[in-house]
């Protein structure tokens, strides 16, 4: 159908020159029908909705609008009646898709089936590349996955072709990369059950993480509540080059913002630097804006993006957004809430870390600093790869400095580990001598999976506990992250046609309805869920503390990624990691709380437990930026699993708060911050004016004290009107079935 959009190109531009200019691209391209993947032959690119819904709202806001707005506006469930405030109302919106990679999909499916709903609404995918950990090399680590995790593959597969989700099967690659080589396009509105999903704002997408219960939604052909972003403007001069790369100019916005510094906003690239960048090279910018807590990021669509379409067999969709091309950038004149500018000409390499990816170093001055805070010179591993760095582009940047050094006779001092994103890109690679290359300097070709990146890495060079350092091209280095030793200093730095490899795609049939999903009642890593209790009416009195966390606690610490990605799909299993890695306040321990009624210190999972048994409820106090990283939505579930029913922070991460909201706990801030340490570990608390439960209307906390005196103070809370109705109905989940059965 592409050629009806390829010919009105070619006529605008023969026209151009002469007397008269028609305006036929609208007429023919209404007539085009471009499939948003050719997996979905009947699944179409929807411009001119987009446009339709984009002049809609220009016209009652009156005002230009950023592309970041055209995007998320244009996918408003109402554009007519929709409230439309920066950063305080809630938007109501309907994504073109979903993707779930393995770890997180089968929570998501577990969910999807409670609902009884017979059919995704939406078209969906399910990516394997979570649970492959990196331990000999490629192949032998495939299939060693394959036989460990066949249960939840084959879980994973059976439920993709009963419910009309897209199945890639183990080895297939990253989510990410795979999204941005098959699924992602210029305008499209899509979520993913990962805090990396941004990835797709590389080809002009607004691309955005979620918890599963989200997902679910959005499969349910349920609208997507979003607190409307504010939008942050990077504005690019310059040119790349040199040592420079794509990947410093993340590593020097997360130096200047932080890791909540994008909390609640769209990060807008936009200015003539934009240009010096290229498709993948964009990706791995969006990807990391998660670090910087960003709602996701984006690029306006370019002749990169064309490029990248078209080298990837999507000609047809380039040709459509060439057409649609002013929808996919920002008017001029637009508004941002903040504006960043960086010269790209006088950028330098930055090297992240350690512990924390906001953190920047120049490359020139690593080293002073390395010997002034004592952190271990010796460098013991490499990595590239994960869904950040692992494109060709990437591939091609490192096997060029490896041809170097094998030139001047020299090899790798340190260990060497390579993960290509897709199956693509490792047969394409394979096919160009790029992945030789790179063997004959040391490296070990990984599996197409995220492997150490997410802390499957079965690390046998060192003890644990052992102080070394370590340099990535991943996303993230938060303590003991990618090997589980909190003693690794992970640093965090940079390192077309392509071939596609075998085929690892399973098509779902047409009609699901036989497909039979196996969940056996006895399996250790999967379990059917049951629904969570009601509210029941009253204030929560006398809530015991299970942990008054310090300092960063991110969903690494609430729930721990490695050995415990087995038992993604089994909440009582997994629920044994619960917060295992937060500190305690009272003691300065990990893993080590006291039992407020035997009074002994014991691992944080079975106090909660404890708790639950004697019929008592409990809450987390925690600090700044609370739950920030991936988008696991088992760090909501858990706490809710074992009794928890409210988390107090000084502030929350995106993801995170609105994982807790939809699974019937109430996240609430400190309306005061410096009430955080009003809170002792013995004490109980007491939330009240449940009763009268409303958005924008604060609640109380009555602290009592164990001497007997009590204190009330503020507590703030984000919930609108449906989110209250999950609160009420114990889960989003529990809510959808209600309105199913109304």
């Amino acid at each position: 159908m592409a050629p009806y959009c390829v010919l009105a190109a070619q006529l605008r531009q023969a026209l151009s020159n002469g007397v008269r200019r028609y305006h036929v691209a609208p007429v023919m391209c209404q007539r085009a029908k471009v499939a948003m993947s050719h997996f979905e032959p009947n699944e179409y690119i929807n411009y001119e909705t987009l446009e339709k819904n984009i002049n809609i709202v220009r016209k009652r806001l009156d005002r230009p609008l950023t592309l970041s707005e055209k995007i998320v506006y244009g996918h408003l469930d109402d554009p007519v009646k929709q409230d439309i405030e920066r950063g305080k109302t809630y938007l109501r919106l309907r994504p073109d898709r979903v993707a779930m990679q393995d770890a997180t999909a089968q929570m998501a499916m577990l969910q999807f089936i409670s609902s009884g709903l017979p059919k995704v609404a939406v078209p969906s995918t399910i990516h394997c590349d979570h649970l492959i950990e990196a331990q000999i090399g490629g192949e032998k680590d495939l299939q060693r996955a394959k036989d460990i995790n066949k249960e939840v593959y084959n879980f994973l597969a059976t439920a993709g072709a009963k419910y009309g989700v897209g199945f890639w099967k183990p080895g297939s690659g990253i989510i990410h990369q795979i999204i941005l080589e098959n699924y992602a396009y210029p305008g499209v509105l899509l979520i993913g059950t990962d805090s990396h999903t941004p990835n797709g704002g590389g080809l002009g997408g607004i691309c955005i993480g979620v918890g599963g219960a989200d997902a679910v939604d959005v499969m349910a052909g349920i609208a997507w509540e979003l607190k409307c972003p504010k939008v942050i403007g990077v504005k690019l001069t310059g040119k790349l080059s040199g040592w420079s790369s794509p990947k410093d100019v993340i590593l020097k916005v997360a130096g200047i913002l932080t890791v909540k510094g994008g909390t609640g906003a769209i990060i807008e690239y936009h200015g003539p630097g934009v240009d010096s960048i290229s498709c993948t090279g964009m990706a791995t910018i969006c990807n990391m804006g998660a670090e910087i807590g960003a709602t996701t990021s984006i690029f306006p669509y370019n002749q990169r993006m064309n490029k990248y379409l078209k080298k990837t067999g999507r000609a047809d969709v380039a040709a459509l957004a060439d057409e649609f091309q002013e929808h996919l950038q920002p008017d001029a004149g637009c508004h941002y809430d903040q504006v960043i500018e960086i010269n790209l000409n006088e950028l330098e390499p930055h090297i992240n870390g350690p512990f924390t990816p906001d953190l920047a170093h120049k490359v020139t001055e690593i080293g002073i600093v390395a010997e002034k805070e004592g952190w271990p010179l010796d460098i013991r591993v490499g990595l590239i790869g994960s869904c950040t760095n692992s494109s060709y582009e990437d591939m091609g940047r490192a096997a060029a400095v490896a041809k170097q050094a094998l030139a001047h006779g020299r090899k790798c001092a340190s260990q060497f580990t390579i993960t290509p994103g897709s199956e693509q890109i490792r047969a394409t690679i394979e096919r160009d001598g790029y992945a030789q290359i790179l063997r004959d300097v040391g490296g070990v070709v990984l599996a197409n999976a995220c492997g150490p990146c997410i802390g499957q890495w079965d690390r046998k060079d060192i003890k644990k506990g052992e102080k070394n350092t370590i340099v990535t091209s991943y996303n993230r280095n938060f303590t003991g992250r990618n090997d589980a030793n909190p003693e690794t200093h992970a640093f965090v730095t940079s390192p077309e046609e392509f071939d596609s490899g075998q085929d690892t795609y399973q098509y779902p049939p047409k009609d699901g309805s036989g497909q039979h999903v196996d969940v056996s009642p006895t399996s250790q890593r999967l379990q059917l869920l049951e629904p969570f209790d009601k509210w029941d009416g009253k204030d929560l009195e006398d809530m015991l503390i299970l942990i008054k966390v310090k300092g960063k606690c991110t969903t690494d610490h609430i729930s721990a990624a490695g050995p415990w990605l087995k038992f993604r799909g089994h909440l009582d299993n997994i629920s044994n990691n619960l917060l295992i890695g937060a500190i305690n306040m009272e003691n300065g321990k990990a893993n080590s709380v006291r039992n407020a009624l035997t009074q002994e210190f014991g691992p944080v999972p079975d106090t909660a437990r404890y708790y639950k048994k004697m019929g008592l409820k409990w809450v987390v106090v925690g600090d700044e930026n609370y739950g920030e990283g991936s988008s696991r939505e088992h760090a909501a579930l858990e706490p809710r699993h074992l009794g928890g029913r409210v988390i107090i922070t000084k502030s929350f991460a995106r993801i995170h708060e609105t994982n807790l909201k939809k699974q019937g706990l109430l996240p609430l801030t400190f309306a005061d911050p410096a009430d955080y340490n009003k809170i002792h570990p013995v004490d109980k608390l007491s939330i009240v004016g449940l009763k009268d439960f409303a958005p924008g209307k604060p609640l109380k906390c009555i602290i009592k004290h164990p001497n007997g005196s009590e204190e009330t103070i503020i507590l703030n809370h984000t919930f609108n009107e449906t989110q209250i109705e999950w609160f009420k109905a114990g889960s989003a989940l529990n809510r959808m079935k209600e309105l199913q059965q109304h």
